[in-house]
C-alpha cells in the first residue's frame, strides 16, 4: 500500500448476523456491522457497528459497557418516540426521573437491497423496520452505508451512514429526548457513538473554535473526540460530520467525556421534532476514524481535502 493510494478492502458476510470490512494488505478488520444480534429486548434490539477500529487496529467503540448495557458501538437510536423508547434501557419521565418501563421497541433488519463490494469501497443499502413495544410498525427506514477513503499510510478511513425514516404508523410521531422532558444536558437522540472506556476524559473539539464539555447543547458543523489508549502507546481521533445540507444543519450536539465518551448530533436535543404520517426524515453522517491525536486545524485540513 503506497501513500495516497486507496486500500484494497475485503468483506466477510456472516449471513443473517454481520458484515465485516477489513484491509486485505494488512489482514486487519476495520468495522463489523452487526444486523442480526438478539440481545435482551430491554436493550432495544437494533443493528450497530462494533468493533470499530483504526487502521492501526486500535478499538474506538464500546459494546454493552457495564454502565449502559444498551450502548452498542455506533447505532441509530431515538430515545423518545411518542412514548416509546428506541434507545434501550431506562426511560426518562418528567418529574419522576429514569424509570424501567415496558416501552422499549426494536429495529429489525429486513433485507439488503444493495450489496456492492469494490476494491476500495463498500456500499450497502438496508431496509430496517422500527416496531413499537406493542409490536406496531411505526417507521420504515432505508439505511445507506459506505466504508470508503481508507488510507493506511495516513491512518484514516470513513464510515458514511445515510438514513431515511418514513412514518408508516398512520399518525403523527414525536421525536424527543430526556432534555425535552426536563433533564438538563441529556438531549441524546439519533446517530450515537459510544467510545471505549480508555478514551474517557478525552479532548472534545468542534467547529468554530468550540472545545471541552461545554460543547454540550451547542451547534457546530463537526465534532471531534480524541484521546490516548491503554496498553499501546497511541491515541485515536473520531470525527462526526453531519451533512451540511440537512434541514437541522448545523445540529445541536450531545457530547460527554465523563463518565464515559459519547457523541451524538441530536435529532431533538431540547425541542420535539414532529414527523407527520407518511413523512420522511432524512439525515446523513460521516464518521472519520483516525490514528493519532488530531487538533482542530488537522480536522479542518482533512475536511477540506475530503469535502462532502
Amino acid at each position: 500500500m503506497t501513500p495516497g493510494s486507496p486500500a484494497r478492502l475485503r468483506v466477510r458476510h456472516d449471513i443473517g448476523t454481520a458484515v465485516t470490512v477489513g484491509v486485505r494488505d494488512r489482514d486487519r478488520d476495520l468495522v463489523s456491522y452487526v444486523y442480526g444480534a438478539e440481545p435482551d429486548p430491554w436493550e432495544c434490539p437494533a443493528p450497530f457497528f462494533h468493533p470499530v477500529r483504526t487502521t492501526a487496529g486500535n478499538l474506538v467503540s464500546a459494546h454493552r459497557p457495564h454502565d449502559h448495557r444498551w450502548h452498542k458501538g455506533v447505532a441509530m437510536t431515538i430515545s423518545h418516540l411518542s412514548g416509546d423508547n428506541f434507545w434501550g434501557g431506562y426511560s426518562y419521565v418528567r418529574g419522576e426521573g429514569y424509570q424501567r418501563l415496558d416501552n422499549v421497541g426494536s429495529l429489525r433488519h429486513d433485507a439488503f437491497s444493495r450489496f456492492d463490494v469494490g476494491d476500495d469501497r463498500i456500499d450497502l443499502t438496508e431496509r430496517v423496520c422500527w416496531r413499537s413495544a406493542g409490536g406496531r410498525h411505526w417507521i420504515s427506514e432505508q439505511r445507506d452505508i459506505a466504508v470508503h477513503d481508507v488510507d493506511g499510510p495516513a491512518g484514516t478511513w470513513e464510515l458514511t451512514v445515510a438514513t431515511a425514516l418514513t412514518n408508516v404508523s398512520g399518525g403523527r410521531l414525536e421525536i424527543g429526548s430526556p432534555t425535552v422532558f426536563g433533564r438538563e444536558a441529556a438531549g441524546y437522540s439519533g446517530f450515537f457513538w459510544r467510545g471505549p472506556r480508555d478514551l474517557t476524559g478525552g479532548t472534545i473539539l468542534a467547529a468554530g473554535g468550540l472545545e471541552g464539555p461545554g460543547v454540550m447543547g451547542r451547534r457546530a458543523a463537526w465534532l471531534a473526540y480524541t484521546g490516548p489508549h491503554d496498553v499501546v502507546d497511541a491515541a485515536s481521533t473520531v470525527v462526526v460530520v453531519p451533512d451540511p445540507a440537512a434541514d437541522d444543519s448545523p445540529p445541536v450536539w450531545f457530547v460527554r467525556n465523563e463518565p464515559f465518551p459519547a457523541v451524538n448530533p441530536s435529532l431533538a436535543f431540547a425541542e420535539e421534532v414532529a414527523l407527520a404520517a407518511g413523512a420522511t426524515l432524512r439525515r446523513r453522517y460521516r464518521l472519520v476514524v483516525a490514528d493519532g491525536a488530531w487538533d482542530a486545524d488537522r480536522v479542518e485540513e482533512y475536511l477540506k481535502e475530503h469535502p462532502w
